[in-house]
């Protein structure tokens, strides 16, 4: 096996920082983290409120708390920071991505009180940080860019006006944004008006300005961008491409090292060094330095064609591959280039070994339009093959960039990005392999995860052949096959959930109090009822004694929803995991419970709770069954009823905790169904919530309302039946009927 090695060629020559405070959270504070420790500097984190029991709070040497869950008053803080600093005697701040990474006003203000932004200058972070003025600024350096409307200060009207020049579909786009965020596809002219009042809101959110421009849409374009590095003594040098172009509402969900675009094609070498000289010059034309990425639209029809698109003055999300692929330590550069070091490297010393694919894993529901998903993490495995940090899966090597842990508990505050799982191989078909391998054993029970779309999504046949587009997961996504809850998982549930029960230490004050439905004789046969994640119900019936958990193990006949009996028997193994055999058939899962209140009956001790559902999967997928009471199960049987009639819920409900930044109807107003009632904003994102019916709407929120998931924050009341020959008692709407 070939190791890529992730050690850089510079040696010691002068002593670098003696402290780094690390301005950001998750994943990539750890990551920063993890450097700076391996360079001997003292590491300090940042944390806001939401975040004091997070993994990178505990990895850091140091932590500082500055500010509360929101961003705002935390993150984005910039006199919390640098207090933070001052505080801790740092010397530079690594800002990251995302946050303050490219915030021209941070990176003065640590420079004001002494202390080095470890990133590039001022003037590099004002012009890239304006798409408008980045791209006219370029385009004088002979830096291709994209057909568009790009002036600061334009109207909507004047957008509007503009957009037939530049023809449709065309791409809205906020000028100070960067990461795909605030970005949307216009198809059709009458669309325009609407979506330039959302991406002025979104903008002007998420960055803080509300400047927009219009870019042409390449049709099948490719998303190809370039790592550069450039120093404070005049050398500039790139590390390759990465493709970027599996994408999903313009963020990036697969990236890979190097494109295998360029990688299939005759003139692949030539283009590259093309393109990769023009990512330099568009670096060398704000004197920057640090670490860099020059972002650019590829025609995938006629790849000599690339446009330039924008350069994110900070580390990407995705630089691992780059790593992987080149042996270079890009945060190991940033800090040594901020102490005042000299690149080592030079273009000619850099070579591309093999091949690495990154996958993001966000808390998310991607059968529900990638709704974001909030939960505690309460089993984790995210490296089963290995060691943390690296390890080995078939013939290649993984690494996985993570901010979990277990017990840790997922704000709804921030971006729903989890972790980074990373494989390398000697080619993109062993990468892929390796990758496939490493989302199989890929364990966090807890809350709601994409990776058994990422594996969906790379075993796709289009995406194995590399014929990728940044349209292709939009296109696919309909037509791939989620796995369900069948009944392995309803067995070893319902199994689980006896086991648990005969652990019980405190026994029941009496037979009336027992679960197993005592009586004199044989006993009877248990019946459980399961909730599954699609709101059904299933009702197992088990007959014999299934033991006395992990040491019981014993065999039962378990019949499904009255199906035929069936032996079964679950059987425990380390921490977390078990193997069901039904039928003869073994599988293994990890499990983990969810507990309720514990029971007390009148006058008696308390009794040990059944669980109240259980989290379990294997390879990558995942899903949590309830075990239902009698009142949970009465509730599912009304609303199947409700579904069944065809019955609307006049209820509008947050779908997870959030705040409101828009109620575009009045109080009273009338409204049809799929119109838009009230916007929410949670994990970087903007939720619409549509009337589920025509009728009279009565608001319960308002804007800058934080909400709690399922909150209810507007109710339709139908309007009375058109039929004036109906008995007006029965015009009258209940609840759940629709008009």
């Amino acid at each position: 096996m070939t190791t890529p090695s992730l050690t850089s060629t510079p040696t010691a020559r002068k002593p670098l920082f003696g402290t780094v405070l690390v301005a950001n959270r998750g994943e990539i504070a750890c990551r920063v983290i993890r450097t700076l420790r391996a360079l001997g500097i003292r590491s300090v984190a940042v944390y806001s409120d939401a975040d004091a029991g997070a993994r990178h709070v505990r990895e850091a040497d140091t932590a500082v708390r500055i500010g509360p869950a929101a961003a705002a008053e935390s993150y984005l803080k910039i006199e919390a920071i640098v207090d933070a600093c001052l505080r801790t005697g740092a010397e530079a701040v690594h800002p990251g991505y995302g946050f303050l990474s490219e915030n021209a006003e941070f990176a003065r203000a640590l420079d004001q009180a002494g202390i080095t932004f470890i990133g590039p200058g001022v003037e590099a972070l004002n012009m890239m940080g304006d798409k408008i003025r980045s791209k006219n600024h370029v385009s004088g350096y002979g830096v291709p860019v994209v057909p568009g409307v790009a002036q600061p200060g334009m109207t909507d009207q004047q957008l509007v006006q503009a957009a037939d020049a530049v023809g449709f579909p065309l791409l809205i786009k906020p000028s100070a944004g960067g990461g795909g965020k605030g970005m949307h596809v216009v198809e059709h002219p009458e669309d325009l008006h609407a979506t330039l009042a959302t991406a002025r809101r979104v903008a002007a959110s998420a960055f803080g300005d509300d400047t927009l421009f219009l870019e042409r849409l390449v049709s099948t374009p490719r998303h190809i961008e370039v790592q550069v590095l450039a120093d404070n003594h005049g050398n500039v040098i790139h590390l390759g491409e990465r493709e970027c172009s599996l994408q999903r509402r313009h963020q990036k969900v697969i990236e890979e090292a190097p494109s295998p675009l360029l990688e299939a094609h005759p003139e692949g070498g030539s283009i590259r060094a093309r393109i990769g000289e023009a990512a330099c010059n568009a670096a060398r034309s704000v004197n920057y330095s640090g670490a860099g990425t020059v972002e650019f639209l590829v025609s995938d029809e006629a790849p000599d064609e690339f446009y330039f698109m924008e350069m994110n003055t900070r580390l990407q999300v995705e630089h691992p591959v780059t790593e992987m692929v080149a042996g270079v330590d890009l945060v190991e550069w940033q800090v040594r280039i901020a102490a005042g070091e000299e690149l080592t490297l030079r273009q000619a010393d850099v070579e591309l070994n093999g091949h690495a694919v990154e996958a993001r894993v966000y808390a998310e529901v991607p059968e529900k339009n990638f709704l974001p998903s909030t939960g505690t993490v309460l089993l984790l495995d995210e490296l089963p093959a290995g060691t943390a940090g690296t390890g080995t899966a078939g013939t290649g090597t993984v690494r996985v960039d993570s901010s979990l842990v277990e017990g840790l508990q997922l704000s709804a505050s921030y971006d729903p990005l989890m972790s980074k799982v990373i494989a390398w191989g000697g080619d993109r078909a062993a990468a892929l392999d390796t990758l496939d391998t490493a989302l199989g054993g890929y364990t966090a029970l807890g809350l709601d995860t994409n990776v058994e779309y990422l594996r969906l999504l790379i075993n796709d046949s289009d995406v194995r052949a590399g014929r990728l587009d940044t349209g292709l997961i939009e296109r696919k996504l309909p037509d791939l096959a989620f796995r369900r809850a069948a009944d392995a998982e309803l067995v070893a549930t319902a199994l689980f959930t006896l086991a648990v029960e005969g652990q019980e230490n405190t026994p029941p004050p009496g037979p009336w109090h027992t679960r197993n439905g005592w009586r004199l004789g044989t006993p009877a046969p248990r019946r459980i009822s399961l909730g599954t994640p699609d709101g059904g119900i299933a009702t197992l019936r088990i007959s014999g004694n299934a033991g006395a958990g992990p040491a019981g193990n014993g065999e039962v006949m378990v019949s499904v929803d009255d199906g035929p009996s069936r032996p079964a028997r679950l059987e425990f193994l380390a921490r977390g995991q078990a193997v069901l055999t039904l039928d003869g058939r073994s599988i293994t899962y990890s499990l983990a419970p969810v507990f309720g209140e514990a029971v007390s009956p009148a006058g008696g001790p308390p009794i040990n709770p059944a669980p109240a559902g259980l989290f379990l999967g294997n390879g990558g997928w995942s899903c949590r069954l309830e075990v239902l009471t009698r009142e949970s199960r009465l509730e599912r049987v009304l609303a199947a009823i409700q579904r069944e009639e065809g019955a609307a819920d006049p209820a509008v409900r947050s779908p997870m905790p959030g705040t409101v930044v828009s109620v575009p109807v009045i109080d009273g107003d009338a409204v049809i169904t799929g119109q838009v009632l009230v916007s929410v904003e949670a994990m970087k994102m903007e939720h619409q919530l549509l009337a589920p019916l025509d009728g009279t709407v009565h608001l319960s929120t308002r804007p800058g309302d934080l909400v709690k998931a399922d909150q209810v924050l507007a109710t339709i009341h139908p309007h009375p039946a058109a039929d004036s020959s109906t008995n007006p008692a029965d015009t009258i709407a209940t609840p759940g009927k629709g008009a």
